[in-house]
């Protein structure tokens, strides 16, 4: 199937049908600031007589986005950037950025900088990247991500991951990607993609899909087969996702995502708090509030739909919200950027107003080192 890219919405087949001039222009004055960007077959799936179709509210500007404050970078990548395009935050994991497009562009995408200024984060030299990887033998997972892997060609794709299976250290290659759900024709139309993932992904070193399933609708029948085609030619595939108001922010409808990712074998990986970026605050729910959505869903779910963690990717490190009570939130370092926060355990004041982890600092009531040191 030929799938075609959009980057104006007037490029849009019928859109002025759908919106009167007033109310395009002011999602075209959106696109001066945060660009729009998808595609022929995900806006095919767009009820576009419906103002509140999820899909609709993923990809289509809205004038509110302009509203409010945030910052580019809130969870300081560049701090932890090694060589130009490679981050290492944590010690068995780098983080590769190998393209700055997508088949869409998220609305409440947090890397949005990368489709915002003429500055390249991606690495232009991927030599000095692996010799980086070679150097550091406590890196076992490689995650390439981006923008997309999955928009290069599968040649200039594989050719990372022939060399990265060629460290010895590096065991799990993960490649952090919509495409299942933007244009599941990249995979199904590209047997060259699949063959690659069978000669790289053994039995000793697998490879990961790091998939980004927003909403059960995104979950077509092209999709699926997508998904089962990669897992068929050996990678495992997870899913994770934001938590964002409108689209999945009802525990019927995240109780309805979690349970189709489960049914078809792709494990839910992480549940994130929407990062504070510049234009998200529309989209991000106060954490407390996050956390009773979540386990509302998990409340439906079966086990097995619902190992998500609940987590804010924060400049300190990973920070899972494990409990609250009317007084307090409970929060553990998931992982950490430094060593002495690994698996401290806090305990905060509840705070109903506080979108992310800076906005519970000022009210820490406990610090404890270890999270053991409470039984």
């Amino acid at each position: 199937m030929k799938v075609r890219y959009l980057t104006h919405l007037d490029q849009v087949g019928g859109i002025g049908e759908v919106l009167d001039r007033q109310e395009l222009r002011a999602k075209q004055e959106v696109e001066k600031t945060f660009p729009f960007r998808s595609n022929s077959y995900y806006l095919s799936r767009i009820d576009w007589s419906d103002p509140e179709d999820p899909l609709r509210r993923i990809v289509v500007p809205d004038p509110r986005e302009l509203e409010g404050s945030g910052a580019l970078d809130p969870s300081s990548e560049k701090s932890y950037t090694r060589v130009p395009g490679l981050q290492h935050k944590y010690p068995q994991t780098a983080l590769l950025l190998v393209s700055d497009v997508c088949g869409g562009i998220c609305r409440f995408c947090f890397r949005k900088r990368l489709f915002l200024t003429e500055e390249r984060e991606v690495a232009e030299d991927i030599p000095a990247c692996m010799e980086y990887i070679r150097e550091h033998r406590e890196i076992t997972n490689v995650l390439l991500s981006g923008g997309d892997p999955l928009m290069l060609p599968t040649r200039g794709l594989e050719a990372v991951v022939r060399e990265l299976r060629e460290i010895p250290h590096v065991q799990i290659i993960r490649i952090g990607t919509k495409m299942p759900a933007y244009n599941p024709h990249r995979i199904l139309d590209d047997p060259e993609l699949l063959e690659m993932i069978r000669r790289y992904s053994t039995d000793e070193r697998r490879i990961y899909v790091m998939a980004h399933f927003n909403h059960p609708k995104e979950l077509s029948g092209d999709a699926m087969r997508a998904l089962a085609a990669l897992q068929s030619a050996g990678a495992v595939v997870v899913n994770q996702t934001p938590l964002i108001a409108g689209i999945n922010s009802s525990p019927a409808v995240l109780s309805d995502l979690l349970h189709h990712l489960s049914f078809i074998g792709v494990s839910p990986y992480y549940i994130f708090q929407c990062r504070p970026v510049t234009g998200n605050r529309i989209f991000t729910l106060p954490v407390e509030k996050s956390y009773q959505i979540i386990q509302a869903a998990f409340a439906r779910c079966s086990g097995l739909a619902k190992r998500a963690r609940f987590i804010m990717s924060h400049a300190s490190g990973k920070i899972e919200v494990v409990g609250r009570t009317a007084q307090q939130v409970f929060m553990k370092y998931h992982q950490a950027a430094d060593a002495k926060n690994q698996d401290r355990f806090m305990v905060f004041h509840a705070n109903p107003h506080a979108t992310w982890f800076d906005d519970y600092q000022r009210h820490l009531t406990e610090f404890l080192p270890r999270m053991h040191w409470l039984f």
